[in-house]
């Protein structure tokens, strides 16, 4: 209960965070694009560094939940990030939140729910044993040169999902990174901790995530990011969590509701990533005066 409590509590975070940082990727001009410079011309805007404020506060509860709970339970529940944002957003605003919207919250939370109730995550160590992070690590460098590779040879939203797809990839390393570092944590206390290789992995590969989101944001529509985002995060961290920490999902027949989830949760993404308060652009009804 705690993990699911705190990755709940994460999810509303980024959710946020994602927000705000597409509202100031808007500003970017196309020449700042895969430039370290990106960043210098957003931290000058304060939507953005609240935006940065509330990744902090997501990446410790973050911790919280992968020291309490598999990486497969955890990292799938931030698919409700975007709705629960939408539906916040939309409270504090006071925008009547459209059909299409509600059609995608209950897409997403009813297949994150089937999937989690499909799969049944369970078992698994705390640590990862051996030598098995070498192989992880090289294949992942692979596949994320592969989708820069790609994302700079084309442009607008392909590049957005492209790079929306090596965020997410970044992302799902630093939550099995944070998993690892963290049981060193209960294992031999604070010494063990700092001591860890993988509590800076962590840090660098949450800083490379930052900035391939930003880029993604950059280049193309929300509706081209926010499904590779989601959908890639929680399906990687699940085959971390499979191959680096020995966590067991149902297969067979299984597999077909699984799939269904997937669609769900993926469909879903796209309706909600279309609505004008996903972008933080919407604004309340302007009211009309009465003629007496």
């Amino acid at each position: 209960m705690i993990s699911v409590l705190f990755a709940i509590l994460t999810a509303l975070s980024n959710g946020t965070a994602s927000v705000l940082q597409r509202r100031a990727a808007l500003t970017v001009p196309d020449s700042k694009a895969i430039h370290l410079s990106l960043i210098g011309h957003l931290l000058r805007q304060k939507v953005w560094l609240a935006g940065i404020g509330l990744v902090i506060v997501a990446a410790v509860c973050q911790a919280v939940a992968l020291a309490t709970g598999p990486i497969a339970v955890v990292q799938p529940i931030f698919v409700i990030e975007l709705p629960a944002t939408l539906l916040m957003a939309g409270f504090v605003m006071r925008v009547r939140l459209p059909r299409p919207v509600w059609f995608g919250v209950a897409a997403v939370t009813s297949g994150l729910a089937l999937g989690m109730a499909s799969a049944a995550p369970e078992g698994g160590s705390a640590t990862v044993h051996g030598a098995a992070w070498v192989p992880a690590l090289i294949l992942t460098g692979l596949f994320e040169a592969a989708l820069i590779g790609g994302a700079l040879a084309t442009r607008g939203n392909p590049r957005a999902a492209l790079l929306g797809l090596a965020a997410a990839c970044a992302y799902a390393l630093t939550a099995a990174l944070m998993k690892d570092a963290m049981a060193r944590l209960d294992d031999g206390g604070a010494a063990a901790f700092f001591s860890s290789w993988q509590l800076y992995a962590t840090a660098a590969a949450g800083v490379g995530a930052l900035f391939l989101l930003q880029n993604a944001l950059q280049a193309g529509t929300l509706v081209a990011v926010q499904p590779c985002l989601t959908l890639g995060d929680a399906l990687i961290s699940i085959l971390y969590g499979v191959t680096l920490f020995g966590e067991e999902l149902r297969t067979g027949w299984w597999l077909l509701p699984e799939l269904l989830a997937l669609c769900l949760i993926a469909v879903g993404c796209v309706e909600l990533a279309r609505s004008p308060l996903a972008s933080g652009n919407a604004a309340p009804p302007a009211r009309t005066r009465r003629v007496e």
